[in-house]
């Protein structure tokens, strides 16, 4: 590891290795630091990847690292702690230096965030250890290999009953928690009707397993529901606590008046309110999928270059026009 890089990526999931792959190919000394822990590392297969369909996260990821060390990219696991801006180089008024966990201290001109989101999920009992297996939350991902099975969706907010109606598109065998009977009104409950949906009206007391594999659910009530699946939304906190030195904080996401999530807010390049810090994948986007996050990261990269590019020429300008033997770094 050097102690000095033109960029470093946070984050090694499908965002930060896109960004790294345009940076490499663009000739940037590049450092990635990943955790190791994506948000979707417990998911058999990502989906919706056009050329890579069905892939397990940890192949998409090994393979991806292949790929940006073939341009000299740097790949090193750990956690950023801290950042902070710093003067640049006298020239370039943009530069950071970065902590690592393991005490190193690292400059760089530029930063992308690639942190992902950690869901917080339903405080239903159970439910967290089948997050990812037989608990699901998106129909695009884990719909088809659920269909024509018997589901389950917990309606925990306003927005649920659009998530009973995706998941109805893929069985007919589907039944709808609704623990608050005001989170669904006669209109919703007749499309329910009308859809062959059933709704159970009360609280879940536990999600129930038979080994790995979901069994069902317990109500309060003392009924048992068997189920070969369960969809429950989550919500997705962006990981950006090491950015409070840069004073960066996320944004509360709404759909209505339900906070569904907390995101960066980047403009169409992926620049934050920050400037020479810049953000791709679930950390801006929440509910981008796997493929959505890798094109926001090569987006991301590609700013970032043209970015570099500008300030290179500054610099070449400035050194051309310096008195002989006058230095600008």
């Amino acid at each position: 590891m050097r102690d000095h890089y033109d960029v470093i990526v946070v984050g090694g999931a499908a965002a930060g290795l896109s960004a790294a792959l345009v940076l490499g190919r663009s000739r940037r000394s590049v450092l990635v630091v990943d955790s190791g822990e994506p948000r979707n590392a417990r998911a058999e297969g990502v989906h919706n990847y056009l050329g890579r369909e069905g892939a397990s996260p940890a192949e998409l990821g090994s393979v991806g690292r292949d790929e940006v060390a073939a341009y000299g990219v740097e790949v090193t696991s750990g956690r950023i702690v801290a950042a902070s801006a710093t003067d640049g180089d006298g020239v370039d008024p943009v530069g950071f230096s970065v902590t690592l966990e393991s005490g190193a201290v690292v400059a760089t001109r530029r930063v992308v965030v690639a942190s992902g989101a950690v869901d917080v999920l339903p405080e239903v009992p159970g439910l967290a250890e089948q997050w990812g297996r037989g608990v699901v939350h998106c129909p695009f991902c884990h719909g088809w290999e659920i269909r024509d099975q018997r589901i389950g969706v917990l309606v925990t907010s306003p927005i649920g009953a659009h998530q009973v109606l995706m998941f109805r598109a893929l069985s007919e065998d589907v039944t709808a928690f609704v623990a608050d009977p005001t989170l669904v009104d006669d209109t919703t409950l007749a499309g329910f009707a009308a859809r062959g949906v059933r709704v159970v009206t009360g609280p879940v007391r536990d999600v129930a397993s038979d080994g790995d594999r979901l069994a069902g659910v317990s109500l309060v009530s003392g009924e048992f529901v068997a189920l070969d699946a369960l969809a429950a939304a989550s919500t997705a906190e962006a990981r950006i606590g090491f950015l409070e030195g840069l004073g960066l904080e996320a944004t509360d996401q709404f759909m209505g008046d339900h906070r569904y999530a907390s995101a960066l807010t980047v403009d169409a390049a992926g620049q934050t309110s920050v400037r020479g810090v810049y953000a791709a994948g679930n950390v801006a986007a929440p509910m981008a999928t796997v493929i959505a996050s890798a094109a926001a990261g090569t987006q991301a990269g590609a700013a970032v270059h043209g970015d570099l590019v500008q300030a290179d020429l500054a610099r070449a300008l400035a050194t051309a026009s310096a008195p002989a033997g006058q230095s600008t770094r």
